[in-house]
């Protein structure tokens, strides 16, 4: 899925963190970011959905056309996000650290109806990441650990065990793909430190990072 992006300097890498809501990943991938900075490796954060302007389109629209707009608007602002940040920051020589990326919009629209290999064909044009990592809980403890997923989930009037059906189906499309071997799984149902030992362990074992 997607393409590598050509680099000169072996030293800089795309890594993506996914994830439920409530899986921890915009910790982790802040801490990883910090991590690589101390070991010597220039590198920059970024996230998904990107751009403030299909944030609101998204917002607004979403809950009223559904799954298929959604996919469409997140693979614009991708497609905007990629070229403006992403390979300006690979090709400065920066690893870039991704908080979500097209695997997001494979599991929640994917989730939500959308095909998925219609969604995979429309990102067709993403940088493929060197490392994908997916942070896995249980759909119950994303909830508690996310305020902001009921807000959301208000506005598409869902109640509570409809929310914890919606995020077992986005957590069963992660899995695949872990399955697919599209990411690579972490248990993120324990404590903080032993969830940043891990992902660190493997950027350092799959990317051949020293530090």
């Amino acid at each position: 899925m997607g393409t590598s992006l050509l680099r000169r300097d072996i030293r800089n890498y795309l890594i993506a963190i996914e994830g439920i809501d409530g899986s921890g990943k915009t910790t982790v991938a802040k801490i990883v970011v910090e991590k690589l900075r101390e070991w010597g490796y220039p590198a920059t954060y970024t996230y998904e959905p990107f751009d403030k302007r299909f944030v609101e389109i998204l917002e607004r629209e979403g809950p009223l056309l559904g799954p298929i707009f959604e996919a469409l608007v997140m693979a614009a602002d991708r497609y905007y996000h990629i070229e403006r940040v992403i390979k300006p920051a690979l090709e400065g020589g920066d690893t870039v650290v991704l908080d979500r990326y097209h695997y997001s919009s494979i599991a929640y629209q994917g989730a939500r109806g959308a095909d998925v290999e219609w969604i995979k064909k429309l990102n067709a044009f993403v940088i493929k990441p060197d490392l994908a990592i997916y942070l896995d809980i249980p759909p119950r403890v994303g909830v508690l650990r996310k305020r902001k997923a009921w807000e959301v989930m208000e506005k598409r009037k869902l109640g509570y065990l409809e929310r914890i059906d919606l995020l077992s189906n986005v957590r069963e499309l992660y899995l695949r793909l872990v399955g697919e071997g599209e990411l690579v799984y972490v248990d993120a149902n324990r404590g903080l430190e032993d969830v940043i030992r891990e992902v660190l362990s493997l950027i350092k074992e799959k990317l051949g990072i020293r530090g």
